[in-house]
Parts: structure tokens; C-alpha cells; sequence
């Protein structure tokens, strides 16, 4: 919005869990959401996810660096049509190490290495349940960047799915870091908002680009 009633500011959801308004300008979005359209593209590209228990998730994926599948890392798309995985670009772990520097006062010169990401793509109708992001050897901060339709994005604690947990809305080009004792908590998007994403940037749904270190 243009303008607001109050305007949104930076704030730690919990403790190392920090959510930056507007971190991607216009410029920005538009030059990760056409990377993203590059990266959905075959071999390697967007799949659908498949849980162990048969199921499927709503939010459809493409991975860099590592192959992220339930529950675990591959150098191919194990689950998918079997190509390697597309390479982790530079420019994203510059995005990642200028993140945490932004949202947590980390040195970007020290920052963590990323090389993993996940890119989710939502359509309308998509969700995705309260989980955590454990299959990292490495405990360094999970950066979290959205473009597109605003979500209901719900961060709750490390200790169980459900309560206590606070619903932050998500809207294009904000940034949301969680490490530190919040690294491991639960989190999950319940609702997406259709037809809420900048018409200038062309996009219909929600991309949420996840940025993790490996470990590996």
C-alpha cells in the first residue's frame, strides 16, 4: 500500500525471528521473479512434492544447490524426473548474507555460506502445514523472501505444532530471518490472499524463496 494508517515496521516475531517490511524493492522482485521463472523450467524444474505417507503438498517446488525431498538432500530430483539439481547462485547467498545482516546486525563479510534454496510457488488454493526445517546439519539462519500475493505466514515455537504462535502477514518483498533459539521452531502458511501481489510485477500467486546452509 502506498500509504498506511501505521506503517509497517521491523519486528522480532520471537527471540532471532525478525520480519523487515519492504526489504526487496521493486527492481529486486522483478529481477528474482524472473530468475525464478528460469529455474521452474525442466529438467530440474517445478514438481510437485510427495509425502512418505502418500500425500501431496499444495505448494508446488523447485530446489538449487541441493535437492530438498521428504526428508532429506539429493544431487538430483530423486523424486521428480531424475536430473541433477540446478546450481545455487552467487547472487542469492549475497541476498542471504545481506539478510541476516539487515534483519539480525550479523557482519555480511562473515556471514553464512548459503547454498541451498527452495523456491515454493502458491496458487490461490495452496497451503502449507505447520513443519520445521530440520533436515540442515547446519543451524545457521533460514532467510525467507516473498513476492507476489500477500500470506498469512504463522511462526510458532520449537517445542510443538500448535500454540503459542504468531500470524504475520507477508507481502511482497519483505524479508522474514529465523535463527538462534527460533531456528528450529514450527511454521507454516494457512492462507494466501489471492490478487494481492503488485500488479507492476506481473505475477499471479505467491513465490517464497527459502535460503538455507546445507551443512552438507
Amino acid at each position: 500500500m502506498d500509504a498506511e494508517l501505521f506503517p509497517r515496521v521491523r519486528s522480532e516475531v520471537a527471540p532471532g525471528a525478525v520480519h523487515v517490511p519492504d526489504w526487496l524493492d521493486g527492481p529486486e522482485q522483478r529481477e528474482l521473479l524472473e530468475a525464478c521463472r528460469r529455474w521452474a523450467r525442466p529438467p530440474a524444474g517445478l514438481r510437485t512434492v510427495r509425502t512418505p505417507g502418500g500425500g501431496t503438498m499444495t505448494a508446488r517446488q523447485v530446489c538449487l544447490g541441493r535437492h530438498w525431498y521428504p526428508y532429506g538432500y539429493a544431487r538430483t530430483v530423486v523424486d521428480g524426473d531424475g536430473a541433477p539439481v540446478k546450481p545455487f547462485p552467487a547472487r542469492l547467498g549475497e541476498l542471504g548474507r545481506r539478510a541476516v545482516a539487515d534483519a539480525l546486525g550479523d557482519d555480511p563479510a562473515r556471514g553464512p555460506g548459503y547454498d541451498v534454496a527452495l523456491v515454493n510457488f502458491y496458487d490461490a488454493d495452496a497451503r502449507m502445514g505447520m513443519h520445521r526445517d530440520s533436515d540442515e546439519k547446519s543451524h545457521a539462519p533460514v532467510v525467507s523472501l516473498s513476492l507476489g500475493d500477500t500470506c498469512v505466514f504463522r511462526f510458532g515455537n520449537p517445542e510443538t505444532r500448535t500454540r503459542p504462535y504468531t500470524d504475520v502477514e507477508l507481502r511482497s518483498g519483505d524479508l522474514f530471518v529465523f535463527g538462534g533459539p527460533s531456528r528450529l521452531a514450527y511454521h507454516g502458511v494457512p492462507r494466501v490472499h489471492a490478487g494481492t501481489a503488485p500488479p507492476e510485477l506481473g505475477l499471479t500467486g505467491r513465490l517464497n524463496i527459502t535460503l538455507r546452509v546445507s551443512g552438507l
